[in-house]
């Protein structure tokens, strides 16, 4: 696997299967390892994307609308586009899911641009954060 298909955000870790300029930008695909006590991102929606999320190893408490779900192995969680939702890991044990969104209009080059503005030293300019997100069609809660 390619040193780009990794992209560390703090503890959190993005590998990337298929990436928005395999798939001619009609999915992007990735595991994403979230340790305890991580949340990602803030509160958002995704303008033009729907995202699945697949449990894989751990859990992953995802909160769609006003709803709370524990996402174990084998759980599936469909967000559709325009609904706020969010992840975080209240448990012990890192989670590990597959995060599947389409179209591809939120991929690695945002992940990348996200990881430059987060991975910094000090604290990150949040500002800037948010204007990365609208740049790609996420719109903070």
């Amino acid at each position: 696997m390619r040193d780009r298909d990794l992209i560390q955000i703090g503890m959190m870790e993005l590998r990337f299967l298929v990436d928005e300029d395999q798939s001619a930008e009609s999915l992007v695909m990735f595991e994403f390892a979230v340790p305890y006590q991580s949340r990602v991102p803030a509160a958002h929606y995704h303008s033009d994307v729907d995202e699945v999320v697949y449990g894989l190893e751990g859990r992953m408490t995802t909160t769609v609308g006003s709803d709370k779900h524990e996402v174990c192995p084998g759980q599936t969680i469909f967000i559709p586009r325009g609904v706020v939702h969010t992840h975080e890991n209240l448990h012990p044990e890192t989670a590990r899911v597959l995060i599947t969104m389409t179209p591809g209009l939120i991929g690695r080059r945002f992940f990348e641009e996200i990881a430059s503005a987060i991975n910094v030293v000090g604290k990150p300019d949040i500002e800037h954060v948010k204007e990365i997100m609208l740049l790609y069609g996420l719109v903070p809660a």
